[in-house]
C-alpha cells in the first residue's frame, strides 16, 4: 500500500491539530456544564445586584419619600377638618399656619375652591383660575402629585400635593393642596454609605418627574434613552442597565413608593463589576479556559512530539532523497518512543549506507573487469590484425591480397569498438557519440592515405545505448563505413563527402544514416544494395540484433543506407545486471 502527501499536507492532518481537536471533543460537555453553571452564578449575581440597587435607591430616597408621605397625610386630615372651617376665614388661616410651622419643609399651605380662588391659606390669597395643574387637580376628584418648575406663590420650584375636599353628598368643595419646595426635598444631602451618590429623582404614575437630586433643568439628560418612565410605573422593583440620552451607560432601579401614585428611580455610573455581571456574556469563562486548554495541549505536542517528529522527518526525507550525509539530531528530550524510532532510523540508515558502499564496490570491480575484458580483446584483435597484415604482405596475387585487406579492416573495426567500449562504457548504458565518432575516425584513418582524401561531417545525438543494441550498431556502422569508404567518389575536380548522424526520432526510435557521394553510376552499381556479398548479409544480420530494418536509396551522385530501430529502455541492462549480480551473490 502506497500513498503521496504534499509537500506540507493539510493543518487538519497535524498531529497537533488533531490532538487539539480530539481533546476539545473531550472538553466540550464540561464545557456545555461549565457555560450553564456560570450563567446560573451570573443570574443569581444579577439578582443580588438588583436586590442590593433597589435597598440602596429605597434608603436614598427615604428622606423626601418620607416629607411627601407626610404631606399626603397633612393633606388627607386638613381635607376632613377644613369643611366646617371655611366659613370661618380666620379659624382655617390659622389651622393651615399651624400645619406649615409644624414642618418646615412645606412653603405653602392652602385651601383652593372648585372655582380655583385659593381663599384659605398660609399665604395670601390668590387665583389659580388659569392654572392647568390646579384643574389637573380638581379633575381628577381623588389625591395627585404634581411638579411645578415655577410656583406662582412660592416662586420656586415645587411638588404639589392635593387632596381633594367633599362634602356630605360627596359633591367636590375644592382642593386642600401642600407646597414641598425642591430645597427642601434635598437638604439633608442624604449619601448612602459606600456607594458612589446616586442620581435620585421620583416620578408619578403619568411618568412625570416630581423631584431630581441634580434639579429639574438637566433631568432630561439622566433618563433612560429608550424606555419611558410611565412604561416603568408598575407593581414591582426593577433594575436594569440602559443608556441616557447623554449616551452614556449606566443602571437604574425603580422603587414603587406608592403603588400607582409615587416612585422613585436611581442611577448609577456603571462599574466594572456591573459589566462583569451585565455585560460579559455567561460562555465567556468557560470559553476562556477551554481555549486555554487547547493552546496548552498545542504546546504539549510541539514541545513533546511535533518538534521531534519534524526533525525526525527531514531527515528520512533528505534521506530518501539521496542525500546520504546523515546529521545526528539530538532526541534526549524525545519520549521514548520517539527515540526508540530515531534509533531504528540511524541503524537503517547504517546499514544501507554500508550496502551501497559493498554494492558500489561490486560495480566498480564488475566495470574494472568489464574494462579489462574489452581491453583484452582490443589486444587480441590488434595481434591478429598485425598477424593479418604480415601474412598479406606474403600474399602473390592482388585478390588474395585484397581479401586480407578486407578481414583486416573488419578486425581492426572490432578491436577500435572494443577500445571504445572499455574508454567510455559502464556496466548498463554506452554514450553512443563518443563509440560511434571514435569508430567513424578509425574507419576513415584506414581507408585514406595521401593520395585518397574524403571529406568527412558527423552529427552524433545524446543517445544513451545498452551494450546489448550498442555492440550490433557498432558493427553495423564500421560495416557500412568500409563499404561506403571503398566506393565513395567525386566529379571530376572535387573531394568526396560521408555523412554519417544519429538521432532520435520520436519518443522511443533512432535513425542511423550513412551517406557518401560516388563518382559514377557504374560505381554506384557495384555497391552492396542489391543484396549480395558479404556486407550485405553482415548489414542485414546486424541490424536484426538490434531489432532495426535497413533502407538503401541511390541516386546519380548519392548512395544513402538508413536503419531504423527502437531503443531499449536501459531498465532492461539495468535488470540483467541485477539478476547477474544475484546469481554472482548466490
Amino acid at each position: 500500500m502506497s500513498f503521496r502527501l504534499g509537500r506540507h499536507g493539510r493543518f487538519a492532518d497535524r498531529i497537533g491539530f488533531r490532538f487539539a481537536f480530539l481533546l476539545a471533543v473531550a472538553l466540550l460537555p464540561l464545557g456545555v456544564i461549565s457555560i450553564v453553571q456560570s450563567a446560573a452564578v451570573m443570574r443569581e449575581a444579577a439578582a443580588r445586584s438588583e436586590a442590593a440597587l433597589t435597598g440602596e435607591t429605597m434608603r436614598a430616597a427615604e428622606y423626601e419619600v418620607r416629607l411627601i408621605q407626610r404631606a399626603q397625610g397633612s393633606a388627607a386630615a386638613l381635607s376632613q377638618v377644613i369643611v366646617p372651617l371655611l366659613d370661618e376665614a380666620e379659624a382655617c388661616e390659622d389651622v393651615m399656619a399651624a400645619v406649615k410651622r409644624d414642618s418646615q419643609a412645606y412653603s405653602v399651605v392652602g385651601y383652593i375652591r372648585a372655582d380655583g380662588m385659593m381663599t384659605c391659606s398660609s399665604a395670601e390669597p390668590f387665583t389659580f383660575s388659569n392654572s392647568d395643574l390646579v384643574t389637573t387637580a380638581l379633575e381628577a376628584m381623588q389625591p395627585t402629585l404634581q411638579m411645578s418648575l415655577y410656583g406662582p406663590v412660592s416662586k420656586a420650584s415645587v411638588v404639589v400635593v392635593s387632596h381633594p375636599v367633599l362634602d356630605d353628598l360627596g359633591n367636590l368643595l375644592g382642593i386642600v393642596v401642600i407646597s414641598l419646595p425642591h430645597d427642601a426635598l434635598f437638604a439633608s444631602g442624604n449619601v448612602i454609605s459606600g456607594l458612589t451618590p446616586p442620581v435620585l429623582m421620583t416620578f408619578n404614575q403619568d411618568g412625570k418627574v416630581l423631584t431630581s437630586s441634580l434639579g429639574l433643568e438637566h433631568v432630561e439628560d439622566i433618563l433612560p434613552k429608550d424606555r419611558a418612565l410611565k412604561a416603568l410605573a408598575g407593581e414591582s422593583d426593577l433594575s436594569f442597565t440602559a443608556a441616557t440620552s447623554a449616551g452614556l451607560e449606566r443602571v437604574f432601579s425603580v422603587v414603587p413608593i406608592i403603588p400607582g401614585t409615587l416612585y422613585a428611580l436611581g442611577s448609577w455610573d456603571k462599574s466594572p463589576s456591573d459589566w462583569a455581571t451585565h455585560g460579559a456574556p455567561a460562555s465567556l469563562l468557560p470559553a476562556m479556559m477551554w481555549i486555554a486548554c487547547l493552546m496548552v495541549a498545542w504546546l504539549a505536542s510541539e514541545r513533546l512530539m511535533t518538534r521531534h517528529i519534524r526533525s525526525l522527518r527531514s531527515a528520512i526525507t533528505a534521506f530518501s532523497s539521496g542525500s546520504r550525509s546523515v546529521d545526528k539530531h539530538d532526541f534526549g528530550a524525545a519520549p521514548l518512543e520517539i527515540r526508540q524510532l530515531a534509533e531504528a532510523f540511524d541503524r537503517m540508515t547504517d546499514t544501507i549506507l554500508h550496502d551501497e558502499a559493498e554494492l558500489e564496490d561490486m560495480v566498480h570491480q564488475k566495470e574494472v573487469l568489464l574494462r579489462e575484458v574489452h581491453h583484452r580483446v582490443k589486444n587480441n584483435l590488434q595481434l591478429i590484425a598485425s598477424i593479418m597484415n604480415m601474412q598479406m604482405r606474403q600474399a602473390r596475387t592482388p585478390e588474395a591480397k585484397g581479401l586480407m585487406k578486407g578481414l583486416q579492416d573488419r578486425v581492426m573495426s572490432l578491436a577500435t569498438i572494443h577500445r571504445g567500449l572499455y574508454q567510455t562504457s559502464g556496466l548498463t548504458d554506452i554514450r553512443t557519440d563518443e563509440l560511434l565518432s571514435d569508430i567513424v575516425r578509425q574507419v576513415v584513418n584506414l581507408a585514406t592515405g595521401p593520395g585518397r582524401r574524403i571529406e568527412v561531417h558527423t552529427d552524433f545525438g545524446d543517445l544513451r545505448l545498452t551494450p546489448d543494441q550498442a555492440v550490433p550498431l557498432s558493427l553495423l556502422l564500421t560495416e557500412a563505413l568500409t563499404n561506403a569508404m571503398k566506393y565513395a567518389g567525386a566529379a571530376e575536380g572535387q573531394m568526396p563527402r560521408l555523412d554519417v548522424s544519429l538521432r532520435r526520432k520520436g519518443d522511443v526510435a533512432a535513425v542511423l544514416v550513412v551517406t557518401n557521394t560516388v563518382g559514377t553510376r557504374q560505381q554506384a552499381a557495384e555497391t552492396i544494395d542489391h543484396g549480395t556479398g558479404l556486407g550485405a548479409q553482415l548489414l542485414s544480420g546486424f541490424a536484426q540484433q538490434i531489432g532495426g530494418h535497413v533502407e538503401v536509396t541511390d541516386t546519380d551522385d548519392i548512395h544513402s543506407l538508413s536503419v531504423t530501430f527502437d531503443v531499449r529502455p536501459l531498465s532492461d541492462a539495468e535488470a540483467r545486471n541485477a539478476t547477474a549480480t544475484a546469481e554472482a551473490e548466490g
